[in-house]
């Protein structure tokens, strides 16, 4: 799709439910928000999947110059801007892990995560992106494409599909965009506000990365305090190159495992009924239900909701049938409320209704219905 985020019309690329966690993804120099597809398919589901296309790459326009690592940041926050989204995981890719820190400088706040693959807080030569880009400038990307390919991936999977892709890739970015920002990384140090940031973050690189090696992933790491995975034997694109082993390592980091059932569901309760609902409640709790408010939230919220294989809108439905079915109308008034949180629409309510009516019977759909419309009617009329 294509968003007008902050005047500039970017292209991006959305994967999973729109309940689901942000997760944004941004690529590196040359490429686009293709050398992410491995990752998304795999993480799309619990996570909203958000790729944008740097300026002048992918099928984002170019757009005029000079401009800094700080600017791509401004874009990327802008498109969370678009899509109404408040914080998201962060993952960047060499390029785009620059970006990445400097979202999180800017907008702490908005930084839920940082996951970092093969990139770092400064990549010298500074003179040696100036004279990558007057080449570029001259001759076009194919005067780079063969050293750059060889630094992207190892010799052994030069000839694979997926390596010609990525060669297509760079071709295709607009010479003067790959200009300007291989300029915008030359000039950028972010050493000090990176070393500044108290933010979760995971380190991946590759072994034999030599654009951004594992001292600079290392260094990286240290200033951050994060933890650090090395994949064997692949380079600089290893989302490509390996992307099962970055796959395993995002989710490691994204998805990790369940120490505190009670809070693990408060999470998801929050997320699905709403946090001043949920606030509430837990406030009014007395001696009489304090108990059952934790019991409710560790088995519904922390087992039962937290689970893989269905997202938040297919649960979301399954328990408006459920109630309704039931006839438990006070807890039906809730979770109708909640379908404006997890994605499930007026029209999934209506289908829900039917099936209702056709398995547990007409007054109980009935009685649902009148109150559906009551919830949802008049604001979606």
């Amino acid at each position: 799709m294509f968003l007008l985020a902050a005047g500039r019309v970017t292209h991006v690329r959305i994967d999973g439910p729109v309940a689901a966690i942000p997760l944004i993804l941004l690529h590196s120099l040359g490429t686009s928000a293709e050398v992410w597809d491995a990752q998304a398919q795999a993480l799309a589901g619990p996570f909203r999947v958000i790729r944008p296309d740097f300026r002048g790459h992918g099928l984002t326009a170019a757009a005029d110059g000079p401009y800094s690592i700080d600017d791509l940041a401004v874009d990327a926050l802008a498109v969370l801007d678009a899509l109404h989204i408040d914080a998201a995981h962060v993952a960047g890719l060499s390029l785009g892990g620059m970006v990445a820190q400097t979202m999180a400088h800017r907008a702490p706040d908005r930084v839920l995560s940082l996951l970092l693959v093969d990139t770092a807080m400064t990549i010298p030569p500074a003179q040696g992106w100036v004279d990558r880009a007057a080449l570029v400038r001259a001759d076009g990307l194919g005067a780079i494409a063969d050293a750059v390919m060889a630094r992207w991936v190892t010799p052994g999977f030069l000839g694979d599909p997926a390596a010609q892709g990525l060669r297509t890739m760079l071709l295709r970015t607009s010479p003067e965009a790959y200009a300007l920002a291989a300029e915008a990384i030359g000039r950028a140090d972010l050493t000090a506000h990176t070393s500044a940031l108290q933010v979760t973050a995971t380190v991946i690189v590759g072994a034999l990365d030599e654009s951004t090696p594992l001292a600079s992933a290392q260094a990286m790491a240290t200033a951050l305090q994060a933890s650090l995975t090395v994949l064997p034997g692949v380079a600089h694109i290893p989302t490509i190159e390996a992307p099962d082993a970055v796959t395993a390592a995002m989710r490691a980091h994204l998805v990790p495992p369940v120490i505190n059932i009670f809070e693990s569901g408060l999470v998801i309760r929050r997320r699905v009924l709403g946090a001043a609902h949920v606030e509430r409640s837990m406030a009014q709790a007395t001696a009489m239900d304090i108990d059952f408010q934790h019991f409710a939230t560790e088995v519904a919220w922390g087992a039962v909701w937290t689970r893989p294989g269905l997202s938040l809108r297919e649960r979301s439905m399954l328990v408006v049938a459920l109630l309704a079915g039931l006839g438990h109308h006070e807890e039906l008034r809730l979770h109708l409320n909640a379908t404006r949180n997890t994605g499930a629409t007026p029209a999934d309510v209506t289908e829900v209704l039917l099936h209702v009516a056709a398995y547990a019977g007409i007054p109980a759909a009935n009685s649902a219905v009148r109150l559906a419309k009551e919830i949802l009617g008049e604001k979606n009329e």
